[in-house]
C-alpha cells in the first residue's frame, strides 16, 4: 500500500482530482477565450483547497478552505453554463462535468457542516449550573 497524505484518504478530493482531468478534455474543445482560462483555474482551485483545508488544525481554518472550494466548484458550474450560452459548445457536452460538480458540491457541504456540527455542540453539564452555585451559597 502507497503511503497517503490524509487528504488523499477522502472521497471529495478524489472526485476533485478526477473532475480537474475531465476538465482538461473539455477545455480541449474550447476555442482560446476567457471561460477557458477561468474554468482551468477554478477547477485546479477545487482539489487544492481541500487539500490545504484538511491539513489545518483548527476547525475555522478548515471550513474557510472548504468553503473556498465549494465556490470554485460553484464557479466551475458558471463557466460551463457560460460555454453553452456563449454557444462555444452544446449543452450535452457539460452533463458529465455538471453531475461530477453536484457530487463535489454536495460533499464538501456535508464535510463543512459536520465541521461546524461539531463546534456548536451543547457543552456537557459537568459540576453544577451558576443557579445551583448561587443556592449552594444561599443555603451555608
Amino acid at each position: 500500500m502507497k503511503p497517503q497524505l490524509d487528504h488523499e484518504k477522502l472521497e471529495v478530493y478524489q472526485h476533485a482530482v478526477q473532475f480537474t482531468a475531465w476538465t482538461e478534455e473539455f477545455i480541449a474543445l474550447l476555442p482560446a477565450r476567457a471561460v477557458r482560462d477561468q474554468l482551468d483555474r477554478a477547477s485546479t482551485s477545487i482539489p487544492l483547497n481541500i487539500a490545504e483545508g484538511n491539513g489545518k488544525f483548527s476547525i475555522r481554518d478548515r471550513c474557510r478552505y472548504l468553503e473556498i472550494a465549494r465556490g470554485s466548484a460553484v464557479e466551475c458550474a458558471a463557466c460551463l453554463d457560460v460555454a453553452v450560452a456563449k454557444k462555444l459548445v452544446p449543452a450535452g457536452a457539460v452533463t458529465e462535468g455538471k453531475e461530477r460538480l453536484l457530487r463535489i458540491v454536495s460533499m464538501v457541504t456535508g464535510l463543512i457542516m459536520s465541521l461546524n456540527n461539531r463546534v456548536s455542540e451543547e457543552p456537557a453539564g459537568y459540576g453544577t449550573t451558576e443557579q445551583e452555585h448561587e443556592q449552594e451559597k444561599e443555603q451555608e
